[in-house]
């Protein structure tokens, strides 16, 4: 449902496997630290094609895979990301034999999958960007932020490359859709590809079969996040959505099998 994209652009490639996509959440994590490449390597194994993360700087200016801006709440310590390099990031015990790696480790190690990544702080815009371009990777990225102006950034140094809503934009979308103002909506939602969102906003319903379909209408995908209940995503299915951001992929993957015609 992605809005009509020239053939040969980045974002068509991200775009091309079959609906519904099921995004892994900071990898699968059931049986391994978050965000890691031992999560992502649980994530492939149990078929997905997207992994879902997120990237912060580190005090030598690398991309680093991380969701929090301190290590407080996985590795028990009171001190920021950017305050380390990313060899003492390397050597942070997360359990499992694991520790925090660069985004070009998780691009490198994994070339087959597509990653949808959440850039949390502007320092890390520019590595990010570098990132990718170093590696080639333009083509199996999404690039997002809750802030604009971070996404813009990224954006605008790649592009064509594939991108969602960020939370202001998302809010304005949301406030033209259920006005039913379709220029609105066109217009609030110019440039990306997605919106990626949970299931109320505002105190609004977003998951509802009218606000997909609008959304649908002016070529944008809708990627509700984060359900880990497998009635809850056969459901999302049902209204018509077309991803699922979840910490069980397992489950989701196989919920979406089962849905496969015969």
């Amino acid at each position: 449902m992605a809005r009509a994209l020239r053939p040969s652009s980045p974002a068509a490639a991200y775009f091309a496997p079959p609906l519904p996509r099921v995004f892994a959440h900071r990898g699968l994590a059931t049986n391994a630290p978050e965000n890691t490449l031992l999560a992502f390597a649980h994530a492939v194994s149990a078929g997905a094609t997207y992994i879902e993360t997120d990237v912060h700087a580190s005090a030598d200016g690398a991309a680093i895979v991380c969701h929090d801006e301190d290590l407080r709440r996985v590795a028990g310590r009171n001190i920021r990301v950017n305050q380390l390099t990313r060899s003492e990031l390397a050597r942070i015990d997360l359990g499992h034999g694991q520790g925090f790696v660069t985004l070009a480790e998780a691009l490198d190690a994994f070339p087959q999958m597509r990653f949808n990544i959440d850039i949390k702080s502007r320092d890390a815009v520019a590595p990010t960007v570098a990132t990718i371009e170093k590696l080639g990777a333009v083509d199996r990225v999404l690039l997002t932020s809750f802030n604009e102006d971070r996404r813009r950034s990224a954006v605008r140094a790649l592009p064509g490359v594939a991108t969602s809503a960020s939370a202001r934009v998302f809010l304005s979308a949301l406030i033209a859709g259920k006005a039913r103002a379709s220029v609105a909506l066109t217009r609030a939602l110019r440039g990306v590809h997605a919106v990626q969102v949970p299931v109320r906003a505002l105190g609004l319903a977003v998951a509802t079969r009218p606000m997909i379909e609008r959304l649908h209408a002016v070529g944008v995908e809708i990627h509700i996040w984060t359900i880990n209940d497998p009635v809850d995503m056969a459901g999302l299915l049902d209204l018509g959505v077309d991803g699922i951001v979840t910490d069980r992929a397992d489950l989701a993957l196989e919920l979406v099998g089962r849905r496969l015609p015969a």
